[in-house]
């Protein structure tokens, strides 16, 4: 469902959300036998969200176990959306490359209907999970809020993978605020504040828990761009599995016309986590509501989240979050 810019409530609804990437086919531990964060069960949440990677190559069979994953966790509402590896998510990106990434004997056109119908057909609705592709969408919970959310597959091209783009190319900002020098292609561009309350992307923005092992920066500057201008309560994503954490933005003021980091971002708090009390919460709690006595400036500060559970070297051992916000009422 489309949002529209509406008048915000003075009434807030605390909501707690829980967020998994790049599980990449993984399922949760057995309690009696491991003690990492991801084991079952996860924490209860009112909604929890999957920003993608959840194959390794976009396999038949690894949604059908990404389905058992996500139906096992105990949350109203799923919303998951497509990673650069869920590849038969991908409709275009597959006629091209997806018999030679699976190494299919003969073409299967048909897969990517497929793949499609087990994310969006009976068995993942009863389970509450709801597949988005890129665009806004709008629900309302159970406990009274609305959830306003921007959802987006795609990330700069890597490796040839799936939801590609060329890094020169802006897809989140419409024409008259597109980066500077850039080649606009958005189709679904980001809203202005105050339309959005979760922004989902698979990639991460420019300079924010987008570090590789090898010290390269490979997040989107014109995701940062667009988030600057949407002020996300929180952003999550995920992609860079050595980017795990979370931080808390403070958005610079003004227009912000250059495409510079520093132009965009005033500062920006690491939020830390101990070792033991992961393994105890079975994941990463942050409270960012009223009642958390350290509440979210909205239209001032994002939450920031790369909730990869993948590690470096694809074990599932990095902690979901659990983040609590208030929403507004609807």
């Amino acid at each position: 469902m489309t949002t529209t810019n509406t008048p915000l409530s003075s009434e807030k609804v605390k909501t707690r959300i829980l967020i998994i990437s790049d599980t990449h086919t993984a399922s949760l531990f057995p309690s009696d036998t491991h003690d990492v964060p991801f084991r079952e069960p996860l924490p209860k949440a009112d909604v929890l969200l999957h920003c993608g990677d959840m194959t390794m190559i976009g396999h038949l069979w690894e949604y059908e176990r990404t389905l058992e994953l996500l139906s096992s966790i105990d949350a109203e509402l799923k919303l998951v959306i497509a990673g650069n590896h869920d590849i038969s998510l991908d409709e275009v990106y597959y006629q091209r490359k997806g018999q030679y990434m699976q190494m299919l004997k003969e073409a299967d056109d048909s897969i990517p209907a497929r793949a499609r119908e087990l994310m969006t057909g009976a068995r993942a609705r009863e389970a509450g999970i709801r597949y988005l592709d890129e665009g806004t969408h709008e629900f309302v919970l159970k406990n009274g809020a609305k959830l306003r959310v921007y959802a987006s597959p795609y990330q700069p091209e890597f490796c040839d993978f799936a939801f590609p783009y060329f890094r020169n190319e802006d897809r989140y900002n419409p024409l008259h605020k597109s980066t500077p020098n850039s080649t606009h292609i958005a189709v679904n561009p980001v809203p202005d504040f105050p339309a959005i309350d979760v922004m989902m992307t698979h990639g991460p923005p420019m300079g924010i828990r987008d570090m590789t092992s090898r010290n390269e920066v490979v997040g989107c500057e014109h995701l940062l761009r667009a988030a600057r201008r949407c002020k996300p309560r929180l952003h999550c994503f995920g992609h860079i599995h050595e980017g795990w954490g979370a931080e808390r933005v403070r958005w610079a003021e003004g227009e912000g016309i250059d495409a510079k980091w520093e132009d965009h971002v005033e500062g920006s708090e690491l939020i830390e986590f101990e070792g033991e009390r992961l393994r105890q919460d079975r994941a990463a709690v942050v409270d960012v509501s009223g009642s958390g006595g350290d509440e979210l400036a909205f239209g001032r500060e994002t939450l920031m989240v790369n909730a990869s559970i993948m590690t470096l070297r694809y074990q599932p051992q990095q902690a979901p979050f659990l983040v609590d916000l208030d929403l507004e009422k609807a």
